[in-house]
């Protein structure tokens, strides 16, 4: 069984195509989402939730087969426009008025921000973290694990069969040895074949050529960022992270020239888990600076 981190109340809402989305949540006053990626889920922020909550009403939704969230009604594609649909499905239920402030990591960048292009007058102040708005930049590659996971029959057997996506993250995707209760509550919500789809379809849901279902519209992202240009940034970023290499963190620097940028030498792809307390610090500077 999936439990809800101690002291992390949270709610459900259903969507319109049927399933339930669930999201912790905790304080009171400006909103502040924090968005995950893959293969995580909100249990990834829990060292943010109640620093944050002394001054922010804070919200970290789970994606659709994600943490406590439904899996995917029959049709449902986990694309990346199912995705933004759901997510902003959800911001209009929970947060339809005032700005709303963005903390993002890995594929939850690319949600977040993709409905933020479309609803800037809706955006506050935005944290990106070992995440893209874009594709992939020139000098980038993508992992040979990742290939593997994406390869027909194959992936399936290793990401849902033997787990070996979120095992796999758990092993490299930090530079610090992960502590037993937070292994325990990464894995938690992915325990059999059935639970790890959401796992494999963000796996599959990366497009590297246009031919695929998700390009135009990561191509759509990419061209309107500009449209979110005046909205402050904080960039921070693990430089021992074997997906997001430092070729995404030169093309954010590109693209936002004003953003303070954080770098930390000794973290890996999860950042929050190698540097828990100086991410809380900058983060909470940063919102504090807009307090109100």
């Amino acid at each position: 069984m999936v439990h809800i981190p101690a002291g992390f109340p949270g709610g459900f809402i259903q969507l319109p195509h049927g399933a339930q989305m669930h999201w912790a949540e905790l304080g009171t006053g400006r909103p502040v989402v924090l968005v995950h990626g893959n293969p995580s889920w909100s249990f990834l922020f829990r060292s943010l939730m109640e620093p944050l909550a002394r001054f922010r009403r804070v919200l970290a939704p789970d994606h659709i087969g994600c943490g406590l969230s439904d899996k995917g009604p029959p049709g449902y594609r986990y694309l990346l426009r199912e995705r933004v649909a759901d997510f902003g499905a959800w911001i209009d239920r929970v947060a339809p008025q005032g700005p709303i402030d963005l903390v993002t990591h890995d594929w939850g960048g690319m949600i977040a921000l993709s409905w933020a292009v479309n609803h800037p007058a809706r955006v506050g102040r935005l944290v990106v973290m070992n995440t893209a708005g874009f594709g992939l930049p020139e000098g980038a590659t993508i992992p040979w694990s990742l290939r593997l996971a994406r390869t027909p029959g194959l992936g399936a057997l290793l990401v849902r069969g033997y787990n070996a996506f979120v095992r796999g993250a758990l092993r490299h995707g930090t530079v610090k040895p992960v502590s037993a209760e937070a292994r325990s509550g990464f894995l938690a919500p992915y325990a059999n074949w059935d639970e790890r789809k959401a796992v494999l379809r963000f796996v599959e849901d990366v497009p590297l050529s246009p031919g695929h279902p998700s390009w135009a519209m990561v191509r759509h992202t990419e061209t309107h960022l500009g449209l979110l240009s005046e909205k402050p940034m904080l960039i921070l970023w693990g430089m021992r992270d074997f997906v997001f290499t430092s070729p995404f963190l030169d093309a954010w620097r590109r693209l936002r020239p004003d953003a303070r940028v954080v770098k930390f030498p000794q973290a890996g792809h999860w950042l929050l888990e190698d540097e828990p307390a100086a991410c809380r610090d900058e983060i909470v500077t940063f919102l504090e600076s807009d307090h109100g």
